[in-house]
């Protein structure tokens, strides 16, 4: 009974990883997992959906006893390790530093298509 146990708070723990980690607010993990399907690894999303199968099976108390806790133990902890490693101020300045990098490269080709209307009309 345990390790049934146990796969039911790997399964919570792995939702509460995707709500602080990604932002995603879903109940089930099933949900949670759709939703954060672009920001994941395609490793990492198999191995989270097949703890997100094992979900409803693992509330049940007869249906738990068929569920491959090893396997569900290893999906979990590749999720989970994937999530940890997540660093959310990094992630902050990459898209911060894109905004401005983006911004930059606009009024670079503004200057310069400006620059080649005025030249054109011969006012430089």
């Amino acid at each position: 009974m345990p390790q049934n146990t146990d796969v039911q708070s790997q399964i919570a723990e792995t939702i509460e990883l995707l709500r602080g980690k990604l932002g995603v607010r879903d109940k089930t993990l099933a949900a949670s997992v759709k939703r954060a399907k672009r920001r994941l690894p395609r490793r990492v999303y198999k191995e989270a959906m097949v703890l997100a199968q094992a979900e409803p099976l693992a509330d049940h108390p007869r249906l738990r006893l068929v569920l491959d806790t090893k396997r569900l133990a290893r999906a979990a902890d590749e999720v989970q390790s994937h999530l940890r490693a997540i660093d959310l101020a990094d992630r902050r300045w990459g898209w911060f530093l894109g905004l401005l990098g983006s911004l930059s490269f606009n009024l670079i080709a503004l200057t310069v298509l400006a620059l080649i209307v005025l030249y054109w009309r011969g006012l430089i």
